[in-house]
């Protein structure tokens, strides 16, 4: 991770930032470009891999008609796009669930736990133990792991201190690594 030292990069971001708020659509695009990998991973945690880029894309979207209310103060930019898609992946559920109540339960297929992508045991083990955490544990790691944002940063998405969530990293990884050690004996 990263410290919070200002850097070139940093300006060169926040200048990008400025630019897109008067409707540079270079500016938006190498913003895009910038956040979408992680963004993506992120998404695709919680959403299947076709909806992520729905995600993602409608994140981009509610970014540019909301820039006027974003303040470049904090942690940045970064975060507030986290939150964006965050809500937006939480909309998304609320729609789903909606919308399964509504379907008789013999209609729904069952999820496909595999999707084929554990290839090995100790993948199989990893996966296993990471789905014994909570939701909360999980989100936490996918903001600080996945989508490689600093302690402040994700603290800004998940509205808590930054020394709070330095602490429950530190607990949601040794509670993964006992869920591991357990499930790879």
């Amino acid at each position: 991770m990263r410290d919070c030292v200002v850097t070139q990069a940093d300006d060169d971001h926040d200048r990008l930032v400025e630019r897109a708020r008067r409707n540079d659509a270079d500016a938006w695009e190498r913003l895009y470009e910038r956040a979408y990998p992680r963004l993506l991973a992120f998404a695709a945690r919680r959403v299947d891999q076709g909806r992520a880029t729905e995600m993602v894309a409608e994140t981009m979207a509610r970014a540019v008609a909301s820039i006027d209310s974003f303040q470049l103060r904090g942690s940045g930019f970064d975060p507030w796009l986290f939150g964006i898609c965050r809500n937006v992946i939480g909309d998304h559920h609320r729609r789903s669930f909606r919308e399964r109540q509504h379907v008789e339960p013999s209609a729904v297929a069952p999820a496909d736990v595999g999707d084929g992508l554990i290839r090995t045991e100790e993948a199989a083990a990893m996966t296993v133990a990471y789905a014994r955490l909570s939701e909360h544990e999980r989100e936490l790691l996918d903001l600080r792991v996945i989508a490689g944002l600093t302690a402040e940063q994700t603290a800004q998405v998940l509205g808590k201190q930054a020394g709070a969530i330095r602490m429950a990293q530190s607990r949601a990884l040794d509670r993964l690594r006992r869920f591991f050690e357990e499930v790879y004996r």
